[in-house]
């Protein structure tokens, strides 16, 4: 998603410095960006000039202290606390100190990343919806101490990218993920109970309500580990049993059945 987001930041009129603690996931991101906007190109829906100027205002960073430069970063990394504790830690040493720091986090306390800087004012949530350069909502999620300054500021910016922001508290998966994900873990338990295979599930839920898209597809897009882990930081935060996991959701994780990043998930796919 940090390329999704990269994306939709350079589009805007932004300069944006990409970075990736491994180098070759940096450079996989650009390409990816290079590659989508060729496609927009080809359909007219994007010129040349616009493309090469997008272009021209991703820059690949080497090093994180590429921070010392930025005004504002958005974190994308694996739905970790102690991971995004301690970059934010990281980059509350580096970056000066009218910087915003946002994370991209689907599910974890906002609060609590922002505990470990000497700026938790300045720490919020721009949780973007995947695929980022499509998708037009963007969660601004409050800390406890984020100031009404700080959020503004992050209003405005969403706007400027041509998303729809909508101001959230601070609570275990927010409100997109805690609609969405005991949705997709019930379409998992009336799998687990042989109510009815994957694809009649799928089936009910896209012509009968509507659904872009059927819950266990959305999970195998999603991917079944996040998934999973976004259920058990809900059942941990709220300690209500409705939040508990699927073992069948469980089983498939352990199993390396993750969705579509790897071939197979409740469904099977072309890698």
């Amino acid at each position: 998603m940090g390329a999704g987001i990269a994306q939709v930041f350079a589009a805007s009129g932004y300069q944006v410095s990409l970075y990736d603690v491994d180098q070759k996931n940096t450079q996989k991101g650009i390409e990816g960006i290079d590659k989508r906007l060729k496609k927009q190109v080809g359909k007219g829906s994007l010129s040349a000039k616009e493309y090469e100027e997008i272009m021209e205002r991703l820059h690949l960073a080497n090093e994180i202290t590429a921070a010392q430069k930025a005004d504002l970063i958005v974190e994308a990394v694996v739905e970790k606390m102690e991971v995004k504790q301690a970059i934010f830690a990281e980059l509350d040493s580096l970056a000066p100190s009218h910087t915003v720091l946002a994370t991209n986090t689907s599910s974890l306390p906002i609060t609590e990343i922002a505990a470990v800087t000497t700026r938790p004012e300045k720490v919020i949530g721009m949780h973007f919806m995947n695929p980022v350069p499509v998708m037009k909502l963007v969660e601004i999620i409050r800390g406890l101490a984020t100031t009404d300054e700080v959020y503004q500021a992050v209003y405005e910016t969403t706007k400027k990218l041509n998303k729809t922001p909508v101001e959230v508290h601070d609570f275990p998966g927010f409100v997109s993920n805690r609609i969405l994900m005991p949705m997709i873990n019930e379409a998992v338990f009336t799998l687990y109970e042989g109510v009815a295979n994957e694809e009649d599930i799928d089936q009910v839920m896209k012509l009968g309500m509507n659904h872009p898209m059927g819950p266990l597809t959305l999970a195998d897009f999603i991917g079944l580990d996040t998934c999973l882990f976004i259920m058990e930081t809900l059942h941990k935060g709220f300690g209500d049993d409705k939040y508990r996991p699927c073992p069948l959701l469980r089983k498939y994780v352990k199993a390396g059945w993750l969705g579509r990043k790897t071939g197979k998930g409740f469904f099977t796919y072309e890698t």
